[in-house]
């Protein structure tokens, strides 16, 4: 679907409060393009979700715990797209990132609740999907989207155990 590597950083997890908002990223991440997603923090059970949902929905997506987001900001070898509220409109900035993303690695990092400066200060783009108070679940949607333009949601899945077949009224699941 894209040339080069997409990897959503999810920083700030916070045990208890965080659970299902950490699992909808790494959720989000999935359907929408990326390639892994990257969980800080006591995060192993929205870990083991989404590589479930992974297992049984098809890939390729990637899904890694870690203790320690300073040196994946510190060591990514690619660009860095923070989304935050109080960052440049992503209508304005995405074209430069899609354009820079064709032969660069992307990390984008999506916080939860207060973000360390040195975020701000690593991020090659800090973005705001708007400037309004928001879920961070939809911030990366909607980047992701305006990312690939679209393309994502014809992604082909590999591997998969079961596929859900669209249909205008009720739900349809298929084993494959």
């Amino acid at each position: 679907m894209h040339d080069s590597e997409v990897a959503v950083l999810r920083l700030g997890h916070r045990p208890g409060r965080d659970d299902r908002m950490t699992t909808h990223i790494g959720l989000t991440a999935r359907a929408l393009g990326a390639d892994r997603a990257i969980l800080v923090g006591e995060a192993s059970n929205a870990a083991e979700t989404v590589t479930d949902i992974t297992d049984r929905f098809g890939g390729p997506f990637d899904v890694t715990v870690t203790d320690a987001y300073r040196p994946i900001l510190r060591d990514w070898e690619g660009d860095i797209v923070h989304l935050t509220m109080y960052g440049e409109p992503v209508e304005e900035v995405t074209p430069d990132i899609r354009e820079r993303h064709r032969t660069d690695p992307l990390l984008v990092v999506v916080g939860a609740g207060k973000v360390d400066f040195e975020v701000y200060d690593h991020a090659d783009w800090n973005v705001g999907v708007t400037n309004q108070p928001h879920s961070e679940v939809a911030a990366l949607a909607v980047f992701l989207d305006r990312l690939f333009e679209g393309r994502e949601l014809d992604r082909e899945w590999v591997d998969a155990e079961r596929e859900v077949i669209p249909q205008a009224t009720g739900k349809r699941v298929e084993d494959c």
